[in-house]
């Protein structure tokens, strides 16, 4: 078996998702109340026991809300760099000392014949992650709470069998949205999020003829909606590709559900 994975939850309400090797299983993040996150595990036919550990890509609430209770429920391994766990324990309450796993960013952790590689990101938090996940030559990358696509982001998550990408938000919906300005500039910064048309643009410097499918991630609920972010991302990408070049299919994600499994073996 090769790896399959499911978005359990996106958007600013809550994110994690699952990814499932031959013999390793991880939760990255735990943005939803433990009680949630055990509910779409089991939509998928898992338990949390059945996890070796869950990863952190950064301490906002929106991604470590069940984290603390799912660690200690379930007697899981934690895995952040030290930055993070300084900003972690303000937030999920004691962690036991053995489930307390530093995770250098940059570092490649394996569990099972799942490799786990983490990368840095640019997004106003201690020292934000992406992930990106390897089992013999398939590779699903995670890249999400992005300010912008740096040159180094898109060195690692190139080639991607599977890319989970952020498409937060439609520019002018912000704009005009109902957020003071200050919330605004943040969401539009560096160290913010990626809206559709940077999401657009950067995969078009990532996508190559192995990358199947592209899940369009992290909307904001407030200045996105799924069918703009597909449209815009799409004309994006057809705008800069010739009619011959290879296409990835854009694939949803959900606040309130979870994606059905997808494995990389599959076309």
């Amino acid at each position: 078996m090769g790896i399959r994975f499911s978005v359990l939850s996106s958007g600013s309400t809550g994110n994690a998702m699952v990814v499932d090797g031959e013999d390793g299983k991880v939760l990255i993040d735990a943005g939803l109340s433990a009680k949630k996150v055990e509910q779409l595990l089991k939509e998928r036919g898992m338990s949390p026991d059945q996890l070796d550990a869950i990863l952190v890509t950064h301490e906002h609430a929106d991604h470590i809300k069940g984290l603390g209770a799912l660690a200690r429920k379930y007697d899981l391994p934690v895995y952040a760099n030290e930055k993070t766990w300084r900003e972690l324990d303000q937030h999920i309450g004691e962690i036991a000392e053995a489930n307390r796993c530093v995770m250098d960013t940059g570092e490649v952790r394996d569990f099972g014949m799942l490799q786990v590689e983490s990368y840095g990101i640019s997004h106003d938090a201690a020292e934000p992650v992406g992930y990106c996940f390897y089992q013999g030559e398939e590779k699903l990358s995670l890249a999400t709470d992005l300010g912008y696509m740096s040159s180094k982001v898109k060195e690692k998550i190139t080639d991607s069998d599977v890319l989970v990408l952020e498409s937060n938000h439609d520019v002018e919906m912000l704009r005009m949205g109902r957020y003071p300005w200050n919330i605004k500039r943040r969401i539009l910064s560096d160290v913010g999020h990626l809206s559709n048309e940077a999401a657009g643009i950067g995969l078009v410097d990532v996508m190559s003829e192995k990358t199947k499918r592209v899940y369009l991630a992290h909307l904001s609920r407030d200045h996105n909606l799924m069918d703009l972010a597909r449209l815009t991302v799409n004309s994006m990408v057809e705008e800069r590709l010739a009619p011959d070049d290879h296409r990835a299919k854009l694939m949803d994600t959900y606040y309130d559900r979870s994606t059905e499994w997808d494995r990389l073996d599959e076309d």
